[in-house]
């Protein structure tokens, strides 16, 4: 059962489902379960959530949440994010007790992955 008060779900617009669903098996493993032609929902990604057909993108700039990612490995996360059609929006950089940085994924959000300073 969800936790009370706690983030259970969160929701992606997206102009083309099949390319982000592409783009997140691809890089992340996530796995995915259609409800329709616009919307797909997704597992395997440290919360649920889904993408919903839309134009719209969801981007820091714009004043939208940052969903941030964990990696083990920041720079095969940066390759593997290029590899498959992803665009860094923010190279590699320095923070207090890390290091991160931003791509948008094929339909135009904006997230982050980082790692830890010692890894």
């Amino acid at each position: 059962m969800p936790a009370h008060h706690k983030i259970d779900y969160v929701e992606f617009s997206t102009s083309d489902i099949p390319a982000s669903k592409a783009f997140f098996e691809c890089v992340f493993g996530w796995t995915f379960e259609d409800f329709g032609a616009e919307y797909t929902a997704f597992a395997n990604a440290g919360i649920e959530g889904g993408f919903f057909a839309n134009n719209a993108y969801s981007r820091t700039a714009h004043g939208s949440a940052l969903i941030v990612l964990f990696s083990n490995d920041l720079e095969q996360s940066y390759a593997d994010i290029v590899a498959a059609g992803g665009t860094i929006s923010r190279p590699i950089f320095t923070f207090p007790g890390g290091r991160r940085f931003h791509f948008f994924e094929p339909s135009g959000n904006e997230l982050a992955i980082w790692s830890d300073v010692s890894l």
